[in-house]
């Protein structure tokens, strides 16, 4: 696994489409391995299909493996370790990445690359929930901030929210950044904006849901006990997210960037009403109507 994430961080960190666009595809094969099971050896006969009989695209397609199976699977197991450290670490090799993409932007074949990027991004965060620290420095976030201005097009804007809130996911720090670096005003802009598609409102209508919904206070962190006991300090997770973030400073431009560490204090439901009432005065009254009619996210607002 070291050999191919090795492989990939060369291509990543070219100058070069050709060879970005080679890495990119060589991490996402690696977190289709980890995602998919084998091909069963046993016979095609399945309940599904008494009788052997299936389309040789499904028969070859391998079924994807249920999360609460990867705990136990060994590649997972040496994926989550490998991305606990700096070295080997997906989502802190792909925001550089990202961030040259971004300056090459206005082009067609650069935008695909950058929402290919933006998938894996969001694929890392999910397979390694403690990446997400990455988010609580001021850089990082201003990056997916940046992406969503209307000067980009609606595919990477689209997937720049969704990206948004997998980082924020379950981070009241990184969510408390967010705000600092005035992330509603970002958002609410667009979305009144008259020239902003309707995609893309329909995204960010579903940000707005997820930002209403009571916060989980916890903060990624890495596990007391690394496989083979070496005791070494230099792991991405070995650091608070307020370290990270002191470390690394805050640059210039349009936006307050002067955040140099930030809070996880849990915000009520409330608040954050407050905080959105500011922007889209009447509208969150309604937001927070539809989450308690529809119960999108299984009702947790009722």
């Amino acid at each position: 696994m070291e050999s191919l994430l090795s492989l990939a961080f060369d291509n990543l960190s070219s100058y070069d489409g050709i060879k970005i666009k080679k890495g990119l595809k060589q991490v996402e094969g690696l977190l289709a391995q980890i995602c998919l099971s084998s091909p069963r050896p046993s016979s095609r006969q399945t309940p599904a299909d008494p009788l052997g009989i299936q389309s040789s695209s499904e028969s070859q397609r391998p079924p994807r493996k249920v999360l609460a199976d990867l705990s136990s699977d060994p590649a997972f197991r040496e994926f989550f370790k490998l991305q606990d450290g700096f070295e080997w670490n997906i989502a802190q090799r792909l925001l550089p990445t990202l961030d040259w993409l971004v300056a090459r932007g206005g082009d067609g074949q650069y935008d695909l690359l950058i929402v290919n990027a933006l998938d894996l991004i969001q694929g890392v965060l999910l397979l390694h929930p403690p990446s997400k620290v990455l988010f609580s420095r001021t850089m990082h976030m201003n990056l997916l901030l940046d992406l969503i201005e209307p000067v980009n097009c609606p595919a990477v804007q689209s997937a720049t929210i969704i990206t948004l809130v997998v980082a924020l996911l379950d981070c009241p720090q990184n969510t408390r950044v967010f705000e600092r670096l005035d992330g509603l005003l970002t958002i609410t802009s667009l979305f009144k904006d008259p020239d902003t598609v309707r995609e893309v409102k329909f995204r960010l209508t579903e940000f707005l849901y997820f930002y209403l919904t009571p916060e989980t206070p916890s903060i990624p962190k890495a596990s007391s006990s690394n496989q083979g006991g070496n005791g070494n300090n230099n792991g991405l997770l070995q650091r608070s997210p307020s370290k990270l973030v002191g470390a690394f400073g805050a640059g210039g431009g349009k936006r307050d960037r002067s955040v140099s560490e930030s809070s996880g204090a849990v915000l009520s439901v409330e608040t954050k009403k407050h905080y959105v009432d500011r922007y889209l005065p009447g509208v969150v009254d309604l937001l927070v109507k539809d989450l308690d009619t529809y119960k999108p996210f299984g009702g947790i607002l009722s």
